[in-house]
C-alpha cells in the first residue's frame, strides 16, 4: 500500500545473476518510467532489457504509471488522463490531489522502498523512460540534482506545456495557472538546472506520429539545453515510430549509456 497515492502500487524489479549469487553486494540501479496506458508489465514483457542489464550488472526497477481503482469520477474516461496517465506530477486540483501524486510516489517513496529491500547503491542511480515516462524521467532528474547520475529518454514529451497531451493533463491535474505547469516541464526546468553536469541521451524515431503531430517537441528541449549544465544528445532514428519495437532496438544503447556513468569511480 502506497502512502503517497493511497492505493496498492505494483512495480517490477530485475536482479542480475550477480545479485542472486552475492545478495549483499550493492549494485547500481536504473529506474524505467513507462508511458500512457502502460502498467509495470509492458517494459518487462516487450523491451528485451534483461540481457543488457545482466551484462552490465544493473538492477532495473519499473513502476506502474498511475494509481488504479480509486473510483474517482472520470478516472477511466480517456487514455491520456486518469488511470494509466499520472504524468509523474503531484496534482493540486481538488478531485485529484489526494491520490494523483506520482512525483512524490517515485521520488519520496519508491526510491526508499527499493533501497530498504534490495541491495542497491543509492549513489549510483539512473533514470529513463518512454513518452510520458520520458517526460517523467527528465523532469524528476532535473528537479532532484545529484539524485541520478545518469539520465536518458525514449521519445519523451519534452515540452508538455505546449502540446495537447500536456495541456490536457496539466489543466486537469494542476489547474489553469501556467506558472505551476513549468515545474513539470523539462524544457523549462533545463534552463534553471544548477546541479552536477548531466549527460542525457534522447532517442526519437523520425516516423513517430506523435512527433509529427506536435506532442513530443524534442527540438524545443534541445534548444533550451544549449549553454546549460545539461549535455543533451538527441538522436533521430530513421524509420522508427513510437512503439516498443523502437524501444527494444535501442534499449541496449541506453543501458550502455547508464552503465558507463553509473560504474564510474567515485
Amino acid at each position: 500500500m502506497s502512502d503517497a497515492v493511497g492505493c496498492e502500487m505494483k512495480f517490477g524489479v530485475f536482479l542480475p545473476p550477480s545479485a542472486q549469487n552475492n545478495p549483499k553486494e550493492k549494485l547500481p540501479v536504473l529506474y524505467f518510467l513507462s508511458g500512457l496506458t502502460c502498467t509495470e508489465a509492458n517494459f518487462t514483457q516487450k523491451s528485451g532489457f534483461q540481457r543488457y542489464a545482466a551484462e552490465h550488472n544493473l538492477i532495473v526497477v519499473n513502476p506502474d504509471t498511475s494509481p488504479r481503482g480509486l473510483s474517482i469520477e472520470g478516472e477511466d474516461d480517456s487514455y491520456d488522463f486518469g488511470s494509466g496517465a499520472g504524468f509523474y506530477l503531484d496534482a493540486t486540483e481538488e478531485k485529484w490531489k489526494k491520490n494523483y501524486r506520482m512525483y512524490s510516489y517515485i521520488v519520496d517513496e519508491l526510491l526508499s522502498v527499493v533501497a530498504a529491500n534490495f541491495a542497491v547503491d543509492t549513489s549510483k542511480q539512473g533514470i529513463t523512460g518512454h513518452s510520458m515516462g520520458g517526460h517523467g524521467a527528465l523532469t524528476i532528474a532535473l528537479k532532484n540534482p545529484g539524485t541520478f547520475a545518469s539520465v536518458s529518454a525514449f521519445a519523451p514529451i519534452s515540452n508538455p506545456m505546449e502540446c495537447p497531451w500536456g495541456v490536457k493533463a496539466f489543466t486537469g491535474y494542476l489547474g489553469s495557472d501556467r506558472s505551476t505547469w513549468a515545474k513539470y516541464d523539462a524544457t523549462h526546468l533545463v534552463k534553471e538546472y544548477n546541479g552536477p553536469p548531466l549527460d542525457v541521451l534522447v532517442d526519437q524515431g523520425d516516423q513517430d506520429d506523435f512527433l509529427k503531430n506536435g506532442q513530443l517537441l524534442p527540438d524545443n528541449l534541445l534548444t533550451a539545453s544549449v549553454g546549460t549544465k545539461v549535455k543533451l544528445q538527441l538522436r533521430m532514428q530513421e524509420g522508427y515510430d513510437h512503439s516498443y519495437f523502437f524501444i527494444s532496438t535501442f534499449i541496449g544503447d541506453h543501458i550502455q549509456h547508464h552503465a558507463t556513468h553509473l560504474n564510474k569511480k567515485n
